[in-house]
């Protein structure tokens, strides 16, 4: 083999050692790309539950929903701990999780509360209705990863609707008292109305729906009446207005 042929040898060697490192190279980059976006997407996953807990502090949760919250976090911790096996405060943060999962009593039979505060800022209330869309599909997630039977996401799914109608009904009836109090009786009768409609528009309302709607329509009865009376007192009045008036066209003109 003559020198030069040796050296074309090396060369292509080294070719060949340089396109298995530049692959390899790429290779565990992409894995690393890979994992990152896999720990920020747990870390989001996290984030967002951890903030429907908060924001969820204004209603009562089952205790079933709150098991199947913190079960998520936990699983995401677990994922972010698979991926970096170094992360000590991982490690610790899926032992105070998984203790408060095992805190949580299944067993237990749920009381029915009906009872909630409304907030009195508009701000706060939106925040609330913003948190109760934010679980339901939290919820639909958990459902669709097997993580929660059909019949307990149904049940759940179901007090999550009625407790955003009763958010939205209650905020309705809340603006229709404060335009009653303004006189502003056409805008109260609207929003009672639209509060009545929502309750009405229940494909299986409950016994709560049924008794609030009784009561929102009496009071929408008293508006009403009101309104006739209003109406019937600015009917009269334009027509005295237009009786003087007539009067004043057809009296004998004075002589001067």
């Amino acid at each position: 083999m003559s020198m030069f042929e040796i050296i074309v040898g090396l060369i292509v060697s080294l070719i060949v050692v340089a396109i298995i490192i530049n692959a390899f190279q790429q290779q565990s980059a992409k894995q690393e790309a890979e994992k990152r976006t896999e720990i920020a997407k747990q870390k989001l996953i996290i984030d967002e539950t951890e903030n429907v807990l908060m924001a969820a502090s204004q209603f009562q949760l089952s205790t079933r929903l709150v098991w199947v919250l913190h079960q998520r976090v936990q699983n995401a911790l677990k994922v972010i701990l698979q991926i970096n096996p170094n992360q000590a405060e991982i490690r610790q943060r899926i032992k105070d999780t998984e203790a408060r999962v095992q805190s949580i009593d299944l067993t237990l039979e749920e009381q029915t509360n009906t009872d909630f505060n409304l907030p009195e800022n508009d701000k706060l209330i939106i925040q609330m209705i913003q948190a109760i869309k934010k679980l339901r599909i939290l919820l639909r997630s958990e459902h669709s990863k097997g993580k929660v039977d059909t019949q307990a996401y149904m049940q759940e799914d179901k007090s999550l609707e009625r407790l955003q109608l009763r958010v939205n009904v209650e905020t309705l009836a809340r603006r229709g008292q404060a335009a009653m109090s303004s006189n502003m009786l056409g805008s109260a009768r609207q929003y009672y109305e639209k509060a009545i409609g929502a309750l009405q528009g229940q494909n299986q309302p409950d016994e709560h729906s049924q008794s609030r709607a009784l009561e929102l329509s009496e009071q929408l009865k008293e508006i009403q009446e009101n309104l006739k009376n209003v109406n019937a007192q600015d009917r009269a009045k334009k027509k005295a207005d237009e009786n003087d008036d007539l009067d004043e066209l057809f009296a004998p003109k004075k002589k001067w």
